[in-house]
C-alpha cells in the first residue's frame, strides 16, 4: 500500500473531525444529547427582611429602576425611574417597628425627590417584649454612630416608633433611652404611617390610578390619594396569628377595607412591608428597584408569619382585582416621615 503523504493524512483527519462534529450537532438538535434545560442564575441581594431583619446592611447601587422581568415566575415587568434629588441633603431615620430596629439614610431635596443611600435592619422583638434596655441602648447607639460617620448631621437624625410597636409595653423603654441620649421620639398613628408610606412609595405620575399597601407585623395600612387628599385605612398585621385570630376573620376584614379603594385606583398597587419583602425576594431580578409580585395563589409559604402575610395579600388582591402589585425595595414609611420634614 502506498504511503500517504502528510497532506493526505491531514485531509483524512479533517474529514473525520468534520463528520464527528456534524453528527454531534445533528444529535443535539434532535434532543438526543445535550438536552438539559437552560438555567438563568438570578443573583439576589443579602438585604435583611425589614420585618425580622437579620442584622445586615444594604448600600444601594442606584436609586433608579431597571425593568423587572421574571419569565420563570410569570411575573410581569415594571419600568419606572424616579427623579434624582437635586442638591439633596443627607437625612437619617431609625424606625422602631414591631419586629425590627431599622435605619435609613437618604439624600432628599426641597422637591421631595429622594435617593436611598444606606439601610440597615435588625431584630428587635418589640411586640414580644423581649427587648432589654441594654439591647435598645446598644442598638440605637450603633445606628446613631453609623449615621454620624456617614455624614448625617445630628439634627437631621430622627427616631420614629411605628404604630404597631407603639402598642407594646417596651415602647416606654425606648422613649426613655432616647431621651437620655437627648433625642426626641416621634410616635406615629396607623393613619399617619399609611400617609407617610404613600408619600415615600407612590410616584406622582401614579397618584390618580394606583394605591399603596404596607403589610407590617403589627398592622396593615391601605392608602390612596384622592382629590389631593390622602386616605388611609388600618387592619390586621402579619403577626395576627400570635393573638389567636382566625385567618378567615382577618381575610374578611381586609377585604372590607380594600373594597373602599376607588375602582379607578386599582390598576396598580405599590406594596411595602416585611411580608411583601419575603414574596418579592422569590422573584427579584438582580438588584432591580421594583419587583412585581406573583399572584397570591402562586406562593406556598411554610412559616406562620409568611402564611398570614399571603392571606392578607390575597384578601387585597381579591377585593380590588388588582393584577399588578409592585414591591419597592428602597421605600419605607419612615422615609415619608423624612420627606414631610424636608425643607
Amino acid at each position: 500500500m502506498a504511503q500517504l503523504t502528510s497532506f493526505g493524512r491531514f485531509t483524512i483527519v479533517a474529514i473525520i473531525i468534520a463528520a464527528i462534529a456534524g453528527g454531534y450537532i445533528a444529535l443535539k438538535n434532535k434532543g438526543i444529547i445535550g438536552g438539559g434545560t437552560k438555567t438563568e442564575q438570578v443573583t439576589t441581594s443579602s438585604d435583611a427582611n425589614p420585618a425580622d431583619g437579620t442584622a445586615t446592611e444594604k448600600e444601594p447601587e442606584s436609586s433608579g429602576s431597571t425593568e423587572a422581568t421574571s419569565a420563570s415566575s410569570g411575573a410581569s415587568s415594571f419600568s419606572y425611574e424616579p427623579p434624582a434629588p437635586t442638591n439633596g441633603k443627607l437625612k437619617g431615620v431609625v424606625e422602631m417597628g414591631a419586629s425590627g430596629f431599622n435605619s435609613f439614610i437618604v439624600k432628599a431635596d426641597a422637591d421631595k425627590n429622594w435617593k436611598l443611600e444606606k439601610a440597615e435592619f435588625g431584630n428587635s422583638l418589640v411586640t414580644e417584649n423581649m427587648a432589654s434596655q441594654e439591647d435598645i441602648r446598644s442598638g440605637l447607639k450603633k445606628y446613631i454612630g453609623t449615621m454620624l460617620d456617614y455624614g448625617v448631621s445630628p439634627k437631621d437624625i430622627h427616631f420614629v416608633v411605628s404604630s404597631g410597636a407603639a402598642k407594646a409595653e417596651v415602647t416606654q423603654k425606648i422613649t426613655k433611652e432616647l431621651k437620655s441620649l437627648n433625642y426626641y421620639v416621634n410616635v406615629v398613628t396607623a393613619e399617619e404611617e399609611g400617609t407617610m408610606g404613600l408619600q415615600a412609595v407612590l410616584p406622582p405620575v401614579y397618584e390618580d390610578r394606583a394605591f399603596v399597601v404596607d403589610i407590617g407585623s403589627g398592622n396593615t395600612k391601605i392608602s390612596w390619594k384622592e382629590n389631593g387628599k390622602i386616605k388611609s385605612l388600618e387592619s390586621y398585621g402579619a403577626k395576627y396569628f400570635q393573638n389567636g385570630v382566625d385567618d378567615q376573620k382577618v381575610y374578611d376584614e381586609i377585604v372590607a377595607k380594600a373594597k373602599q379603594v376607588p375602582e379607578g385606583y386599582r390598576k396598580t398597587c405599590f406594596i411595602i412591608g416585611g411580608a411583601p419583602f419575603k414574596l418579592a425576594k422569590e422573584v427579584r431580578n438582580g438588584k432591580e428597584r421594583y419587583t412585581v409580585l406573583k399572584a397570591p395563589g402562586d406562593y406556598n409559604p411554610s412559616e406562620a408569619k409568611d402564611k398570614a402575610g399571603v392571606n392578607i395579600y390575597k384578601a387585597i388582591a381579591d377585593a380590588t382585582e388588582c393584577k399588578q402589585f409592585v414591591f419597592d425595595w428602597d421605600a419605607n414609611f419612615t422615609i415619608g416621615f423624612l420627606l414631610s420634614n424636608t425643607k
